[in-house]
């Protein structure tokens, strides 16, 4: 059987807030779980083809870097929209001569 709703209980956005809150920050834990299990093995396959201590290292150093990168999103966006804002505001027009070929339609031939 199906539950009668009380009409006099009020459900307020929050609690829909306070779900999506939370689903996402369990997401972003399994999320970085698999990426942390994942480069435990791409470090181990690294040394188990090359047996080799810069092989090992350079995959170290490259899934550190990957997990970094996961774990600090935020930071990241902030700063590559930083970049976007800077570089938006100094642009400056570029004007191509009239005789410059067409990008589609002709080009340069090297022979």
């Amino acid at each position: 059987m199906h539950a009668v709703a009380n009409p006099d209980h009020v459900v307020l956005a929050g609690d829909v807030l306070d779900w999506a809150n939370t689903k996402t920050g369990q997401v972003r834990t399994l999320v970085l779980t698999v990426a942390s299990l994942m480069a435990i093995i791409a470090v181990l396959m690294a040394w188990w083809k090359t047996r080799s201590f810069v092989g090992t290292l350079v995959a170290f150093v490259l899934a550190a870097l990957v997990l970094w990168g996961i774990s600090n999103l935020s930071v990241l966006k902030s700063k590559v929209g930083s970049e976007i804002d800077d570089t938006d505001a100094s642009a400056s027009a570029v004007h191509v001569a009239g005789d410059a070929p067409a990008l589609a339609a002709e080009g340069w031939r090297v022979s």
